[in-house]
């Protein structure tokens, strides 16, 4: 039987074979298409889901799993480990930390350590991460939760879109942010910190765009050996060139780089970059 158990939501955004190396638990979130219900990862592909979106299929909204899913998997994972930590969304931007709540109400079985991570995609898929490699050593629910403090602390997120249209539509930013919506060739940079959505400029167009990620990395990561993630929105060529900078400006233990889900990407909208890290002391 394992110490701990870890789970996880979809929007952690981890490679499947880390998943499947360190055995972590991921509840899909919802997407909405038309008048069809898709599981975020399992019923619809990443691929397939860009597609429709050049396509113009629509519409789509998004939704967090439902108490009764975290239930059917806490009640599982009771009979393989003493104890979960069950890692998620900023609390400020979905309602899938209220949902694993009330769900581990439910379960009094073992000790459900319900984490909001303050972040998203790899963000978040770091925390999970930590806990998840400490948890395959055997550590204790003490110390996983210890190592996910430190970094939930630490963890940065930076991004830039095409468009402010899917993010404000989504509603993880106020409305009043519409008023930036840039002219064709200026991108909006944002990050994500402690749960925050902020606004943090402008950059004329997608060179420019990507050069600012890294300004914006090098005065905010540390000296000490990067964990790293890349990710995108149907812009796979230009997170090549990214990835490819990252490795050579900077000292990183791990160097990933993902596509944003679904759901992730319903929220970025097409031709969102981003890079998320943090740093060892």
């Amino acid at each position: 039987m394992r110490e701990v158990a870890v789970v996880t939501d979809s929007a952690a955004n981890l490679p499947a074979e880390l998943v499947r190396q360190y055995h972590i638990h991921v509840v899909p979130l919802w997407l909405r298409l038309g008048e069809r219900l898709y599981r975020d990862q399992v019923d619809i592909t990443a691929d397939e889901f860009y597609r429709r979106l050049r396509d113009g299929k629509g519409p789509f909204s998004t939704s967090q799993p439902s108490v009764g899913e975290f239930v059917e998997v806490y009640q599982r994972l009771a009979e393989q480990a003493r104890a979960i930590v069950s890692i998620h969304l900023p609390k400020k931007l979905s309602g899938t930390l209220s949902s694993a709540m009330a769900a581990a109400r439910q379960v009094s079985s073992l000790p459900i350590r319900i984490v909001d991570s303050g972040s998203a995609c790899m963000g978040q898929g770091f925390v999970v991460l930590a806990a998840a490699r400490l948890a395959a050593a055997g550590a204790s629910l003490t110390d996983v939760v210890e190592k996910m403090r430190e970094v939930i602390s630490r963890v940065q997120l930076l991004a830039t879109l095409d468009t402010l249209e899917y993010v404000v539509r989504g509603g993880r930013l106020s409305v009043a942010a519409n008023l930036l919506r840039p002219a064709l060739r200026v991108k909006p940079m944002l990050s994500l910190q402690a749960g925050q959505l902020r606004i943090l400029g402008l950059a004329r167009g997608r060179a420019r765009a990507a050069h600012r990620l890294l300004e914006l990395m090098t005065e905010r990561a540390h000296s000490g050996p990067l964990h790293v993630a890349v990710f995108h929105a149907d812009a796979l060529e230009r997170a090549e060139h990214l990835r490819q900078a990252v490795a050579e400006r900077f000292y990183c233990a791990e160097l990933h780089l993902t596509t944003l889900t679904p759901v992730l990407g319903a929220h970025g909208g097409p031709g969102a970059l981003g890079v998320t890290f943090y740093w060892e002391e």
